[in-house]
């Protein structure tokens, strides 16, 4: 959705060079270097997983900026720690700057995706801009 979005823009070829859609682990492991550690460790719904995932996209594609969206849309495979609606965003910059939050949407999975989906653009506005907001939904920050 996040790609969608962007590229619905004209002349977004000139910013954008593309993205990666890793569900499963081993794609988050061989496509943007998530760690097995991190993963067996933390889950794949978490920020350290999110963190790895920004940075692997910034290290895969050279760009500038990297947003990274982990989650459970639902509606099926929360957990008590891990409810249908924890996502975590993470947005980082080629400088090493990061910004990670984690947030428990409502709704159903098209609305968990489409919250995620503002939610990472708008993280991504602010980062670029040096700004930090809170966002609708927003629980709790974690990162650097």
């Amino acid at each position: 959705m996040v790609g969608a979005a962007i590229t619905e823009l004209p002349g977004s070829s000139a910013y954008y060079p593309g993205g990666f859609i890793t569900y499963s682990n081993e794609l988050k492991q061989c496509m943007v270097g998530v760690s097995f550690s991190t993963l067996e460790a933390h889950g794949a719904v978490s920020s350290q997983t999110a963190v790895e995932m920004a940075r692997g996209g910034i290290r895969r594609t050279h760009a500038e900026y990297a947003i990274a969206i982990t989650g459970i849309a639902g509606p099926d495979g929360g957990s008590p720690e891990k409810p249908v609606g924890t996502v975590w965003i993470c947005v980082a910059s080629s400088e090493d700057r990061v910004d990670c939050r984690r947030f428990v949407f409502s709704g159903n999975r098209d609305e968990v995706r489409g919250y995620s989906c503002v939610s990472s653009i708008e993280m991504a506005i602010q980062m670029i801009s040096d700004t930090r907001n809170e966002l609708p939904h927003e629980h709790e920050r974690s990162g650097a």
